[in-house]
């Protein structure tokens, strides 16, 4: 089943239902069905044909949703990048990629027009928005000729459909092909996990440059379901568009559902909507989990863990009983615990022992796995490795079978030969009521090699590292070699897209003091 095909199965099952809301526009999936058609119809006599790679730089819309289809019709391969992209990383992902063309808009246009200098290999450039940048053309021209016909495109399934690239918290981004298959089978998959119905709405505000946004998309596609965007993130106005357009479930990284809650329309508006929660892309701690159930009562709430590389890894629809916990391998999984070496030397017959902490792998049997690093064949060496993929997380599994992943092999802490997790540590300091935020790294330290510094977002003034300190020593769940030797008052913890915490910036002193 390919992407292109998937859409028009939907356009003649659920015609009339909402495809997508953004503002004040509304298009249904017969609408969205015959934009597609009229862009692949455009693109394809700018010369894009099947395996071209075509870059998307900008925000949630209807534009990107119509771009998309029409490259899925055209057998070619869509690479959505970060909006947020300075130009020289635009022109990374234009070069890596080898795009043949971009489409970009007001927001993206500066980052655009630097990184296309003197780039003539990305010839097909589209522009939406009004006042159309000189060598562009306007994306609303696109659609000025209906298609004679719909596009010849019998896709196979195992051929590419997007190269996503990774967030890059240690290095440049790497790019991520992903087949239709992939694509299909990760859809199912989060349906049956997150227990989606028919026409369900989602709030779409996770960008569709990353794996979460992407993964949403093609599981309402194949159920006629809306994505309500949000083109920027607004914490009072999300609340205000659930409301309204009653979305019914919500997938989104922790740090949302801890603004969504912190809004001040939040408690009074009528929530009874949603009746799904999911979250993924990093650890939710304890309280922000408690927070949620208080507020929603969701009928299921899911911990989805996964990558760009397999989409889903394993999933936990027992977070209200469990915080933190990771669950159990997803539909198309199979996970392994590894002796954890930075220096990847470990062989997948290596396990640890039941409860023991080591590195997460996981087959590449998955059907929503991936083969391979886009022009990076040492990344992919040193990723795959006998059939199964190396994470580069750390967890282990408590006697109930169930999977907590307790942070990255290369954050891990060792302090006086003692291995330390960060996010354990981590969750017991946003347990203290004046913390907003918090993130604990290994500095260098004479004595024990390195110390365990915490980095706080404090909630007002008042907070003092004697009282971190003294919160830490009376909690039950933190050892004493695992206490925080240092504490740091910081304005904002550094993350990417997706929530995960930039350590490596912290360490680096790339920080603004509280």
């Amino acid at each position: 089943m390919d992407l292109g095909t998937l859409l028009r199965f939907t356009a003649e099952r659920f015609p009339d239902n909402d495809a997508i809301v953004d503002g004040d526009l509304r298009l249904t999936y017969a609408a969205l069905d015959a934009r597609a058609d009229a862009v692949a119809h455009a693109l394809r006599g700018r010369g894009i044909g099947r395996g071209d790679r075509f870059v998307l730089c900008l925000k949630n819309s209807h534009e990107w949703l119509a771009a998309y289809f029409a490259l899925q019709r055209l057998g070619a391969i869509a690479v959505p990048i970060n909006f947020r992209f300075a130009g020289n990383e635009v022109r990374y992902c234009l070069e890596d990629s080898g795009a043949a063309g971009i489409l970009f808009e007001a927001s993206t246009r500066d980052a655009a027009a630097q990184a296309l200098a003197d780039l003539p290999a990305c010839a097909v450039r589209i522009y939406a928005g009004r006042d159309v940048p000189e060598g562009a053309v306007a994306f609303q021209s696109l659609m000025d000729q209906p298609p004679p016909s719909p596009p010849p495109a019998r896709v196979d399934d195992g051929e590419v459909s997007l190269i996503l690239y990774t967030s890059g918290t240690t290095g440049r981004p790497k790019g991520v092909p992903r087949t239709h298959g992939n694509a299909h089978a990760g859809a199912l998959a989060h349906i049956v996990q997150c227990g989606y119905a028919w026409g369900e709405r989602t709030l779409g505000i996770m960008p569709l440059y990353h794996t979460m946004g992407i993964h949403s998309l093609h599981s309402l596609l194949m159920l006629g379901g809306a994505c309500v965007a949000m083109r920027d993130w607004d914490a009072p106005a999300a609340v205000d568009l659930i409301a309204r357009e009653r979305i019914s479930a919500l997938y989104l990284v922790p740090t949302l559902y801890y603004e969504l809650l912190r809004a001040p329309n939040c408690e009074a508006a009528d929530l009874s909507c949603v009746r799904k929660l999911a979250y993924a892309g990093a650890p939710m701690l304890s309280a922000l989990t408690e927070a949620c159930v208080r507020r929603f009562h969701p009928q299921l709430f899911v911990n989805h863990y996964g990558s760009t590389e397999v989409y889903t890894f394993t999933v936990c629809d027992r977070v209200a009983a469990k915080p933190g916990c990771a669950g159990r391998p997803g539909l198309h999984s199979a996970m392994r615990i590894v002796t954890a070496d930075p220096d990847r030397r470990v062989l997948p017959h290596e396990e640890v022992k039941p409860g023991e902490v080591g590195e997460i792998i996981f087959s590449l049997a998955s059907a929503e796995a991936f083969r391979g690093y886009w022009n990076r064949p040492e990344a992919t060496a040193k990723a795959l490795r006998d059939g199964w993929y190396f994470t580069g997380d750390l967890g282990s599994l408590d006697a109930e079978g169930d999977l907590t992943v307790s942070g990255r092999v290369d954050d891990m802490i060792i302090s006086g030969g003692e291995n330390i997790h960060p996010v354990e540590v981590e969750d017991v300091l946003t347990r203290h009521p004046q913390v907003l935020d918090a993130a604990v790294v290994g500095t260098p330290d004479e004595k024990w090699g390195q110390k365990v510094t915490a980095f706080i977002v404090p909630a007002g003034g008042g907070l003092t590292a004697e009282a971190v300190e003294t919160f830490c020593r009376n909690s039950p769940d933190l050892a004493p070699f695992k206490r925080p030797r240092q504490v740091v008052f910081v304005r904002t913890i550094p993350k990417t897209a997706s929530g995960k915490i930039l350590r490596r910036l912290l360490r680096d002193g790339q920080y603004e003091s509280a």
